[in-house]
């Protein structure tokens, strides 16, 4: 599968890992649409590639993503768009990678420093793990701006850290630093700056050696479990559980627990 780079989005597989780097560093790596297609494409490519174990997201430059670029986005024409413009274009844009992300059975890395700020902070929220220096400042610009909430979070927000804390960042503009984050467990990890690309680095690894169909059927599991009672959670449980244990990882796991050794997971 190729993963090609484009303007302000470079692309580059390593081995099992898809890393994804925004690269706009002069605009704090605000999301224009370019860079929204790409990562689109990339993500929906992963759904059907076996080569690929994990996805890494992170930044150049000293900021991850101060969030959508308003600014490119409007600027198309000299024309004013037609009444509907926003309400037509976000479902192909961030209203539609922020449900890839969470529904890819790939798991998916943030790497945060400096500010990520509205669909940057999004960004690093669908992603099943994110790994932020602790001097990261993550902030909800929308009532700053006079404009409501975009690409799901008022959805992810609550179901992350609660209704209170969610007002808290939505409706007041709280900053959070990445120490305080991780704290709230909105992120999973903090750390000294200097640390966070080997910490990232780590936990990469980790989740390539993982049992892969195993990992993704979890995930799966946790994000529709959200939405359904009991009963369908564990019909959708029994049919997770039908799948990976056909896998080749789950053959390798019970041998290595015969044999009292560590698993060779090879992602299928």
């Amino acid at each position: 599968m190729d993963y090609p780079s484009a303007p302000g989005l470079l692309a580059e597989q390593q081995g099992p890992v898809l890393r994804l780097t925004l690269d706009r560093p002069d605009r704090r790596n605000a999301v224009d649409d370019t860079m929204l297609d790409a990562l689109i494409a990339h993500l929906a490519a992963v759904g059907t590639d076996e080569s690929v174990r994990v996805i890494r997201i992170d930044a150049t430059g000293p900021d991850f993503c101060a969030g959508s670029d308003l600014i490119a986005n409007n600027v198309r024409s000299e024309r004013k768009p037609r009444v509907g413009s926003t309400q037509r274009r976000l479902p192909n844009k961030a209203n539609r990678l922020i449900p890839l992300m969470t529904e890819t059975q790939v798991p998916i890395v943030a790497v945060v420093r400096g500010w990520a700020a509205g669909l940057g902070f999004h960004l690093a929220l669908a992603s099943d793990f994110c790994v932020a220096a602790d001097t990261a400042r993550f902030w909800e610009p929308f009532m700053a701006r006079g404009f409501t909430p975009d690409s799901g979070a008022a959805w992810l927000l609550p179901r992350v850290i609660g209704m209170v804390r969610a007002r808290r960042l939505l409706m007041l503009g709280e900053e959070l630093s990445g120490s305080a984050a991780a704290e709230w467990e909105v992120i999973h990890h903090a750390c000294a700056e200097e640390d966070l690309d080997r910490s990232a680095a780590a936990l990469v690894a980790t989740l390539a050696k993982a049992p892969t169909v195993a990992l993704g059927l979890t995930k799966w599991l946790l994000h529709s479990g959200i939405g359904l009672d009991l009963d369908r959670h564990l019909h959708n449980e029994a049919m997770a559980l039908e799948l990976s244990s056909r896998s080749e990882d789950f053959k390798e796991g019970l041998a290595a627990f015969r044999d009292k050794r560590d698993a060779e997971f090879r992602g299928r």
